[in-house]
């Protein structure tokens, strides 16, 4: 398994001093996990409110909606649904962690710190079409940015019996690394495909990738966990 040890590229490079990186794998963080026998996917906040109704350059994209991350979230869509079909083919479980409309009830320290979140119109919480749930997957409404957090995301992993959580979506400063840190804290495998995750800020995004490989999580490319997960768990492969 890929692990922030290793010397190949990896996005937070040119960004985490090399000498800090060497200080992590100095002192051992970041040894892999690896991927358990039961993994479900989790697609989280994939909604025309993290991305805007249509590609374009983030300063345009937020003048249509203020909690789009523009140019960014469209280009982790295509990676996204590669592992929704890599999960349906393995007939695993994908759940859908997603922003619930918020009313004056919802109104806390979050939405004093980002009103803008109060105004997002009913089309931005729609699920993007290209990832959108089918029949049969999971959705989970939430109000805060863990998917844990005031919902029974627990119970139903518990229930499918999984052992392993690959985290998608936004953002990765946001909602993606509290899912993340909650479900490492709950003993859960993680796994976070770097290029399937976005945030506005490209530097947030590539130092939270950094903090999560080294501490809570697996980061890599889509196409090598795609390739890991049918090589290791699709029966047809054997």
């Amino acid at each position: 398994m890929t692990d922030c040890t290793k010397n190949s590229p990896r996005p937070w490079d040119g960004i985490i001093p090399e000498e800090e990186q060497a200080i992590y794998r100095q002192a051992g963080w970041g040894a892999p996990s690896g991927i358990g026998r039961r993994p479900a996917l989790l697609v989280i906040d994939v909604q025309y409110r993290s991305m805007g109704d249509a590609p374009m350059p983030i300063h345009q994209a937020i003048d249509h909606m203020s909690t789009s991350c523009g140019e960014y979230g469209w280009r982790a869509v295509p990676h996204i649904a590669q592992l929704i079909t890599v999960f349906r083919d393995l007939q695993a479980p994908v759940l859908y962690p997603y922003v619930a409309p918020k009313g004056e009830h919802n109104r806390g320290q979050f939405e004093a710190k980002v009103p803008g979140v109060m105004d997002v119109p009913e089309r931005g919480y729609d699920f993007v079409a290209e990832v959108q749930p089918r029949p049969g997957d999971i959705k989970i409404p939430k109000f805060q940015a863990s998917a844990f957090h005031g919902t029974a995301l627990t119970s139903y992993l518990i229930g499918l019996g999984v052992d392993t959580l690959v985290v998608t979506g936004c953002t990765t400063s946001g909602c993606v690394r509290a899912t993340v840190v909650d479900a490492c804290a709950l003993n859960f495998k993680v796994v976070v495909p770097q290029d399937a995750v976005y945030d506005r800020s490209q530097t947030s995004h590539a130092v939270n990738l950094f903090d999560m490989a080294s501490k809570y999580a697996d980061v890599m490319p889509t196409d090598e966990l795609a390739q890991r997960l049918c090589a290791e768990l699709d029966p047809r492969q054997t």
